[in-house]
């Protein structure tokens, strides 16, 4: 069978990029403010910015850029005798807490999208008829959009962030998702937190929300991780986080102890004949591991196995004991 080939697209860093040579260019040719808007290409990654309108400003008045509300200092460059200066207009978070890549008290740019826009500015400054130059980057609707990924939670306010690393969205790898994952964990870490709880699904990550609002608020942070098991306790290890446990569904967690370090569907479905031999569970009539659990008197004792089998899973990997919650 014939499988669909997954599109590729580009990171918001590299499309402001090319909105900020866009602009730069056009300010040089004609003196005057320039604007320039793109769109973040459609991709099938999990990424919320898909389609978003991306606008970057150039002009030599600050007076004539819109800034986002939130008060906060620009990005410095200098190259041949003119000074550039870049803010975030509306839609671009700005950073109010420590522990991320762009530093508080500054626009939420990456340190590669904003070497990129450094790049462009030196490559094209020496046209530049004035001493200094101002720069915005904002986003359209970036303040809604960021209210579906975890910006507020680490304190970037106002908007999204401009993300990229190597500038290639690539499908499946959710480079975006994983980005975002990498920045709680890193925000996680500078703030002390002492255990790091990764939630697959909205019913885990309610309960472990309800969990730790009983205990102190430095003991535990929480981090929603999608599918991306292998992948996030990976990164959490290489950031020497140790103290992790694992709060997820049933049917999730027998994808784990089945051996899928990624458990969305197109990885692969659930082996119910391998299931049954862990207990001699009757699978007659059942399609689902939700159906085998309704059916047995002891469900305790299933999730028990189903636990012990996915720690057995993660030490394999990770050669490391890793608490699992089921939810």
């Amino acid at each position: 069978m014939q499988t669909k080939k997954l599109r590729s697209g580009y990171t918001t860093g590299v499309h402001t990029s090319y909105a900020f040579k866009s602009a730069l260019s056009t300010f040089i040719a004609f003196n005057t403010t320039s604007v320039s808007k793109t769109n973040k290409m459609d991709n099938d990654d999990l990424d919320v910015t898909k389609g978003c309108e991306i606008i970057v400003s150039v002009s030599s008045n600050l007076e004539e850029l819109e800034l986002n509300t939130i008060s906060h200092k620009p990005y410095l460059f200098n190259s041949n005798n003119t000074k550039l200066s870049i803010y975030a207009s509306s839609g671009v978070g700005i950073v109010t807490k420590a522990g991320l890549k762009p530093p508080v008290g500054f626009c939420a740019i990456n340190p590669i999208p904003l070497k990129a826009l450094q790049d462009v500015f030196e490559s094209l400054s020496s046209k530049v008829l004035y001493d200094e130059i101002f720069c915005t980057v904002g986003v359209t609707s970036g303040e809604e959009i960021a209210k579906q990924t975890a910006n507020s939670k680490v304190g970037v306010l106002g908007g999204i962030s401009i993300l990229g690393t190597k500038g290639i969205v690539k499908p499946i790898s959710a480079s975006a998702y994983i980005d975002s994952i990498s920045a709680e964990l890193d925000f996680a870490k500078a703030n002390n937190y002492k255990t790091i709880i990764f939630t697959l699904g909205n019913t885990a990550l309610k309960v472990a929300n309800d969990y730790i609002n009983t205990k102190d608020e430095k003991e535990f942070y929480i981090i929603e991780i999608g599918n991306f098991i292998y992948d996030s306790i990976s990164l959490a290890l290489y950031k020497e986080l140790y103290n992790i446990e694992l709060w997820l569904g049933i049917a999730k967690s027998v994808k784990v102890a089945l051996g899928f370090k990624n458990t969305h569907n197109r990885f692969g479905s659930i082996d119910l004949n391998e299931v049954s031999q862990w207990g001699n569970f009757d699978i007659k009539d059942c399609i689902t591991i939700k159906a085998i659990r309704d059916k047995l008197e002891n469900k305790n004792n299933f999730d028990n196995i189903v636990i012990e089998k996915t720690k057995n899973q993660l030490k394999n990997w990770f050669d490391k004991d890793i608490k699992v919650t089921i939810c």
